[in-house]
């Protein structure tokens, strides 16, 4: 069964970008050859701080928009404990 991850990259200013991916290892090759998101382009290289792994797309993406809401400082503590919050 396919795998599917959202994960937090920390981008070399220190920026934080959240995505989501089937292949972790592919996805950050692909931001750090420059072809990745269009956000991380000129902010290389990353670095994967976080991720988690979901049994379907529909969860990732998810997870994915969750994190995008939060505030930097609370997505701080997540890559501190790698725990997954409730989301309510």
């Amino acid at each position: 069964m396919k795998k599917h991850f959202t994960y937090i990259v920390e981008c070399s200013d220190g920026s934080l970008y959240t995505g989501w991916t089937i292949d972790i290892d592919k996805r950050i090759k692909v931001h750090n050859s420059g072809k990745g998101a269009k956000y991380t382009r000129t902010k290389l290289p990353v670095r994967l701080v976080a991720s988690w792994c979901f049994e379907t797309q529909s969860e990732a993406m998810k997870w994915e928009w969750f994190l995008k809401q939060l505030p930097r400082l609370q997505k701080l503590k997540l890559i501190g404990n790698y725990d997954k919050p409730e989301a309510t």
